[in-house]
């Protein structure tokens, strides 16, 4: 495998207009004591990336829209030939915010949505008005021309409106639609006792793995489920077919479980450099070194590309360059980031083998 940085999310700001129930960042509206970094770093930043790699850069938060400079931004890695997109709750998107959006060359923007109602939306967002401020960006997006993905996140209390939200994230009409499956970290670790069973975490892989065979109008992809990969190929295997995988606009990994660290990254609003959005270990900051230099030579990231490193089931199993399980969660219920994947159930056929020996 190439370990190219192929996506990177970056958050602008910790400012934020909600205070959702799982959010990695633990937002708040006003930050006086540590404010947003200014402008001229911002594209500091970009120049140092883009001398390096040409990724997707997905601007994000907390709420990107709160930064007055958002779209200056944008355009500034626009012209550095970088592929730059957004991610937003919705609810400060208008018409003025679409036009800005396409004139700073913005190719596609994220919304949440995890609830087919304003009940379950506006709970898990613990907002008022959430959920018609999601649907509100997604007409205005599809009025002004500009393509948007669906992301969604799930526990156990709103987990029954997975297929729901997915026909809902089709008729609003989005391009692609992302099940989310929690991750414990940040203000989501508040949220431990109700992350989805791991019984339940298959159930609802294999209603996925169908739902994509039939499903053509939209890109659709499980993330942060990296065994659902070990399930594609297993239940490939069953119907006696190969399933050909679609490739995902704006995303990467369509292939491969876990790939934080591999292909992806997050840099955060002090300049860390973690593995992923829901990875809160840095690998370095890009205030003190080039991006290259931590990409390449942090021990971190490279001990994520070191699969033969991996522990207990994961660093048994068959499905180990497929899967990867998910190093954030390993992390967050075992305090290990190498360890075993803790919700997948699966036995690998060695540790099988040696238990019948």
């Amino acid at each position: 495998m190439e370990f190219t940085p192929k996506w990177i999310a970056w958050e602008i700001t910790r400012r934020c207009n909600l205070r959702c129930v799982h959010c990695r960042s633990s937002s708040e509206m006003i930050i006086n004591e540590h404010p947003d970094f200014p402008t001229e770093e911002a594209f500091r930043v970009l120049d140092d990336i883009s001398s390096y790699a040409k990724p997707v850069i997905v601007l994000s938060g907390g709420e990107p829209l709160l930064r007055k400079d958002v779209f200056e931004i944008a355009k500034y890695g626009t012209d550095k030939g970088l592929r730059m997109c957004l991610a937003t709750n919705g609810v400060l998107v208008n018409d003025e915010v679409c036009e800005k959006l396409k004139a700073s060359g913005i190719r596609i923007v994220s919304l949440s949505l995890d609830g087919s109602t304003e009940a379950v939306h506006d709970n898990f967002r613990n907002q008022e008005g959430a959920f018609k401020g999601t649907l509100n960006a997604a007409a205005l997006f599809k009025k002004h021309g500009i393509e948007f993905i669906i992301n969604s996140s799930f526990t156990k209390r709103n987990q029954e409106e997975i297929p729901k939200v997915y026909k809902l994230a089709k008729q609003i009409g989005a391009t692609a639609w992302y099940m989310f499956m929690i991750v414990p970290t940040g203000r989501g670790e508040e949220i431990m006792n109700e992350l989805i069973s791991k019984e339940d975490y298959e159930e609802i892989l294999d209603w996925h793995y169908r739902m994509e065979k039939e499903e053509n109008d939209i890109l659709v992809r499980p993330t942060c489920a990296p065994h659902y990969y070990r399930i594609v190929l297993q239940k490939a295997k069953e119907d006696g077919e190969k399933f050909e995988r679609r490739t995902l606009k704006f995303s990467t990994g369509g292939s491969k479980g876990c790939i934080a660290g591999q292909v992806i990254c997050l840099i955060d609003v002090d300049g860390n450099v973690l593995p992923c959005s829901y990875f809160p270990l840095s690998a370095g900051n890009v205030r003190e070194k080039s991006f290259r230099e931590i990409w390449e030579n942090s021990k971190l990231f490279q001990d994520m590309r070191d699969f033969k490193k991996y522990k207990s089931r994961c660093g048994s199993c068959e499905y180990i360059n497929v899967c990867g399980g998910c190093r954030a969660r390993a992390y967050a219920m075992t305090g290990d980031y190498l360890e075993e994947e803790p919700f997948c159930n699966h036995m690998p056929m060695k540790i099988k083998r040696a238990n019948a020996s």
